[in-house]
Parts: C-alpha cells; structure tokens; sequence
C-alpha cells in the first residue's frame, strides 16, 4: 500500500474457503474478471447494467489485491472463489462473448471514493436470493431499463461521492513487501510507509509511541514503536521489519482504516506518494545520484570492470556506463537506468563489499561508508570515525558545533549533522548516510 493502485498482470485465485487445502490457480487478471462476470451475470442484461456490474467486480478485487488482505494474513494468494468472502469463480467457466468485449475495454478501470486512493472494496450480491448493503445486481437491470448510465447507477448503490478511474497502469508486482528486512539505519521511502502506518495504528493501539514522520529514517523510535507492535501482536519484539512484521502492519493498519470495507475511512495521496525517484537515469542529478556514484565508485577499487566514476551528484555518460557494466556483471537488465532492482542489488553488493574490508582499510575516497545509516543512539568505532571529521570542521565552520568524539550518537552530534545537511540542501534528518559520509569526509580531509 505504499504506491498508487495498479492492475496485475494475473491474479492467484485459491479454489475454496481460505483455510481449505485446495488449489491456488494463477490466471490474467482480465481473464479472471471475464469468469466472475460471466458465472455472476447474465449477458443479455442492458449494457449499462453490465458495465456497472463488472465495475464494481473489478473494484472489489482490486481492493482485495491492493489492501494484500490474504498475503498480509499469510496466504500465497490474492482471492478465494469462495463466495462467502469473494466471488464466484470457475475454472474453465464459459465466457460470454458479450461481458468478454466489455472487460477488455474497461479491465484497467475501476471505481473509488472521491478524495481516496484505494480501489473501493464495492460489495455486491444478487438482490433476490440474497440482499446486501452494496450493489443490487437485479437492481441494476431495473435501473438500466429506467435510463440510468453505468455511473449514476454505481453512485446509486455506493453513494454520490464515486469516481471512475480510467487506464490504470499494469504492473507484474503485486505484493509490497520491499525484499529486504528495514532495521535501525534503513531509509527511503519503505521506511515512510511504515512510520505512517505505525502513527495511524497508535490512534487504535496507544501502547504503541509516537514517531516523527518528518523523516524517512529508521531511527531509535522507529525502533521501539516496531517493537511495541511486535509486543501487541505476538510477534518476536526485535524490532525489525522483516516479511512477518511488513503485512502483520499492513493487516492492522487496513483493518483500522477499515481500508476492506465500504465505510473506509480511505487512504489519500500524501499518504501513498513516493517521494523519492524509483529510476535515474542519465540527466538526472541530485543527493539520489551523489550516493548511486559513491557506490559505484567504491566498487570499482574490488571490480576494475567497473569504469571509474566523480562523485558530482550528475548522471552522466560516465556513470551512465559504470551503471551498464554493473548491470552486465549482475546479469541484469541492462538498460543504464537505475530501477529499485539495480538500485538495491548495487546497494546489497556495496554492503558484502564493505563487510568483507580487513581492518582500518581506507580507500581513495576515503573511510568506506558502513552501508547503513548512522542514527541518534548508535555507539562504536563507526560514530568515532565520523565524529572525529566533524570535530574538525566544527573548528572552522561556525554553522557546525564542536562534539566530542566519543563513539556516542547524542543530540550534540546530531545537532551537527543537521548544519552540515542545511548546507547541503538535503533532508535535515540528523542521520548519516551516503551523502553527509562523503561530505563530512571530503571536508575533514581539506581541513
């Protein structure tokens, strides 16, 4: 739930009840709709019916899909066909040729609530065995006939507040989990979506304390809210972030925003927009670049196929081709464009390097970056080590206070890195990552 909707490319459907030992089928998502609609309702109903009806089927998976409501309990599917709790479908069902023309017209459409995000969780049934508070599919053949379009019939149901959303993107990626467990000193905007989410669950969980979203860093309170969660709901109180404790989150916070039902309280943009870039690409430059090229650069002094690079912040052909030969190398997709997926695999592979580096090794460019983010609370020769650069430009640059160097993460050395990270017009986050190391160790070293 940290991005915008998307519609699967496919869909794993589980042929029972969720926790009945049956197949798990994976189908194209139009395809999946075409069953539903064409086991649910009839081909000969008006158009407008049709329309209105698969909508709603459409928008109904989607939430399913998009909320992760059976990956976030721990199934390995989207959907069930048990309708109970989804709808009806069929493997090897016959498609109707009529239904099969609309959904391929309006597949990657789907209904919301004005001023939401999620597609709406648009509950339905048939109106004559079977009533509900959702859409009365008998009903909207009654409605098509009285000159209702396909919307006024939704809003009829679901209230005057629906929109459509038409020509959402396709993706392959269906769940969120990012891959990698977040920990004390990971960042981005993974480390967002969970602060966020955290701060909402407090309002419903208040053992839970409070976290400054202002950053995107994993940092001590991050920490402990991750634990008191974990505490809460019986899960090893590590404070980590790993798969288990990312969709018990997930299926916590869409439970307190209620994210699976027509009352959602909803999610709206800031809480889902991305704040920083997910590609970079020649051209581009900024803080992103700056810690792409330090990587890089590092590497090559392991990897001499890798062409050496500046650290300038600018995405030039230099690092454009850097990006190509690691790619080559990693039997990647090898484009020159930094995706999340080269991005983390340079990243990962920075991080074995560095792990691997004997004692009080010091490269060309200096003292090598730990590979996580320094934080207020961290202890060790890692805080020593940029502590003892910050001492000296704190002599000379009256913006950046003095500190003892004392292997101390405090509020004094945070304090600190907040000047140096004013200067460099980045988050002023307190943290240390790629960025402020390479600047704080490029400027002790000019002292």
């Amino acid at each position: 739930m940290a991005e915008l909707p998307t519609i699967p490319t496919y869909i794993t459907v589980h042929l029972g009840s969720p926790n009945s030992r049956a197949e798990n089928v994976t189908v194209r998502f139009a395809d999946y709709i075409k069953n539903v609609a064409s086991s649910e309702i009839y081909p000969n109903w008006p158009p407008a019916s049709l329309r209105a009806n698969i909508l709603a089927q459409i928008s109904y998976t989607l939430n399913r899909v998009y909320t992760e409501y059976y990956p976030s309990r721990g199934y390995d599917f989207d959907i069930t066909n048990d309708t109970r709790y989804d709808h009806a479908y069929t493997p090897d069902g016959e498609v109707f040729d009529t239904i099969s023309l609309i959904v391929d017209e309006i597949f990657n459409n789907y209904i919301r609530r004005q001023g939401a995000v999620e597609p709406l969780a648009a509950k339905f049934c048939d109106g004559r065995i079977t009533m509900c508070g959702g859409l009365l599919q008998w009903g909207t053949v009654e409605l098509a006939e009285q000159g209702y379009t396909t919307l006024e019939i939704l809003r009829y149901y679901y209230g005057d507040d629906i929109e459509l959303v038409e020509n959402a993107p396709l993706t392959d990626k269906t769940q969120s989990y990012p891959g990698t467990a977040l920990a004390r000193g990971s960042f981005g905007d993974d480390v967002r979506t969970i602060k966020n989410e955290l701060n909402r669950i407090r309002r419903n969980y208040p053992a839970i304390p409070n976290i400054d979203t202002n950053t995107s860093v994993f940092d001590g309170e991050t920490e402990e809210a991750v634990k008191a969660f974990q505490r809460i709901f019986n899960l090893t109180p590590d404070g980590v972030v790993g798969k288990a404790t990312w969709y018990k989150i997930k299926q916590i916070y869409a439970a307190v925003k209620r994210l699976s039902e027509l009352t959602s309280e909803g999610l709206t943009i800031p809480e889902v927009e991305r704040v920083f870039r997910t590609e970079l690409r020649i051209g581009d430059s900024g803080v992103e670049v700056e810690a792409l090229q330090y990587y890089l650069a590092f590497l090559g002094y392991f990897y001499p196929q890798l062409p050496p690079i500046p650290i300038n912040g600018f995405f030039d052909e230099l690092t454009r081709d850097a990006v190509f030969t690691f790619q080559n190398e990693y039997n990647l997709p090898v484009t020159g464009v930094v995706d999340l997926n080269t991005y983390y695999t340079i990243e990962r592979t920075y991080k074995n390097a560095v792990a691997d580096l004997p004692a009080n090794y010091q490269s060309a460019i200096g003292e090598p970056y730990p590979g996580r983010f320094l934080v207020e609370g961290d202890r060790g020769e890692e805080v020593r080590v940029i502590q003892r650069y910050i001492s000296r430009i704190g002599r000379t640059d009256p913006a950046v206070p003095e500190i003892a160097v004392d292997g101390i993460f405090g509020p004094r050395t945070k304090a600190a890195v907040q000047a140096i990270q004013a200067h460099l017009g980045v988050e002023q986050n307190g943290a240390v990552g790629p960025v402020e190391w390479v600047e704080i160790i490029t400027r002790g070293n000019n002292i």
